[in-house]
This record gives structure tokens, C-alpha cells and sequence, in this order.
């Protein structure tokens, strides 16, 4: 699910908190667009046991850097497993596929992704 909207001008002075709110209720990964501009974006992802389906790769046209904020996540890439717990950093290249084995299912997991 995708929120939010993306970064605009008048928004210059505008402070946020990536840890709150969190929502409450989760069925499904939340995924706010913090920030877009040419080609360059950053999201805030929520995730509360939410994981990629068995047979789905991320394949993406842009690298991605990805640091957990909170919480305890998995990521699978082809020939590795890579465990991430809050504070770890992560960058991945384009077009490597990589999927979301695993996230906390006890707490939220708040994941910073800045693509460019």
C-alpha cells in the first residue's frame, strides 16, 4: 500500500518522525513516499511479519539503500541471506533480485529505502 505524498517545495520546512505515527493495525506492508524528485526517492516502509510471496524476486531499475530503523528483518538474494536488525545498512545494485524472507511479526519493522 502506498502513501503519503511526495515532497514538494512548500514542504522545505516541514519536520516529520519516521517512528511515529506507526499505524496500528497492519494487514499489509505500509509504504509512504517520503520525498521524490527526479531520480531520486525515498520511502518509509512498515512491515509487521509481512514478507515477499514464495516465487517473487525484486528486480528494480534503480539501486536501493536500505537502513532498518526498527525492528528485525531477512533478506534473500541469490546466493545469500542477510540479516538485518535495527541500525544495519544495506545497499543493494539494480537489478539484483533479492525478496523479503522474513519480518518481525512481534514488533514493527521500519525500514528507510532510497532508491536513485
Amino acid at each position: 500500500m502506498r502513501s503519503g505524498a511526495p515532497f514538494d517545495e512548500q514542504d522545505v520546512m516541514s519536520a516529520a518522525n519516521l517512528l511515529s505515527p506507526l499505524p496500528t493495525a497492519m494487514p499489509d506492508e505500509i509504504v509512504d513516499i517520503l520525498l521524490q524528485h527526479a531520480a531520486l526517492r525515498i520511502e518509509r516502509i512498515v512491515s509487521r511479519g509481512q514478507h515477499s510471496a514464495p516465487d517473487f524476486w525484486y528486480d528494480q531499475d534503480q539501486a536501493e539503500w536500505v537502513l532498518l530503523i526498527q525492528g528485525a528483518a531477512r533478506l534473500e538474494f541469490a546466493q545469500r541471506m542477510v540479516s538485518l536488525q535495527a541500525g544495519d545498512y544495506l545497499h543493494i545494485a539494480a537489478h539484483e533480485k533479492h525478496r523479503v524472507d522474513w519480518t518481525d511479526p512481534e514488533q514493527d519493522t521500519v525500514w528507510l529505502a532510497v532508491f536513485y
